[in-house]
């Protein structure tokens, strides 16, 4: 099941909020930002705290609004802006609360498609990869840059200490856990051994 954003159901009632003033599109909004609210409240916590805050206070709040959205689709005409708007947050609903029970997932993926941005971006420059298999590499090789910087590592500093150590044996296969970047630990945090 993919993970489904929750800014695009906000930006469906947004939209409609902004064009007619509806207060049922109001209604919804107040909702999301009841979640986006508690989300601020527990960012830079580890995965366990975010998803036992999110069992505590948000799913009541996303329980809440499940039911609430059947609701006004039985009370609206069906072909209306708001019930597709009600109707995409339903039909997507599987998605749209995986983020409660996995600490790791966030609301909405805002975070990771600024950080893919520059990739994004840049995607013309990697033609040179000249074959599917280059283009895999390539985007392996972006996903694991983007990996360190969103856990606050140093991307050239992590993939040197970390290839060495593959390669040289030091980092045996059941310990490849340790080397990832939200585990990993920079041995060399001050750049003395730079030789």
């Amino acid at each position: 099941m993919d993970c489904v954003r929750m800014v695009h159901t906000r930006r469906k009632f947004y939209d409609i909020h902004i064009a007619t003033k509806s207060p049922l599109a109001e209604e919804a909004l107040r909702q999301i930002a009841a979640l986006y609210a508690i989300e601020a409240n527990i960012r830079g916590q580890s995965a366990d705290e975010r998803r036992q805050a999110r069992q505590q206070h948000s799913r009541p709040l996303v329980a809440a609004m499940y039911i609430w959205l059947n609701e006004q689709l039985g009370r609206i005409s069906g072909r209306s802006a708001l019930a597709q708007a009600i109707r995409y947050a339903l039909n997507h609903w599987g998605g749209l609360i995986l983020f409660l029970d996995d600490g790791r997932i966030e609301l909405d993926t805002n975070t990771v498609e600024r950080a893919m941005r520059p990739v994004a971006l840049g995607r013309k420059n990697a033609l040179f990869a000249g074959a599917d298999s280059g283009g895999r590499h390539w985007a392996i090789v972006a996903t694991l840059i983007q990996t360190a910087k969103l856990n606050d590592v140093d991307p050239m500093a992590w993939l040197t200490d970390v290839l060495e150590r593959i390669v040289s044996g030091r980092t045996k296969q059941n310990q490849l856990r340790s080397l990832l970047p939200w585990i990993w630990k920079n041995p060399d945090p001050v750049g003395v051994n730079t030789g």
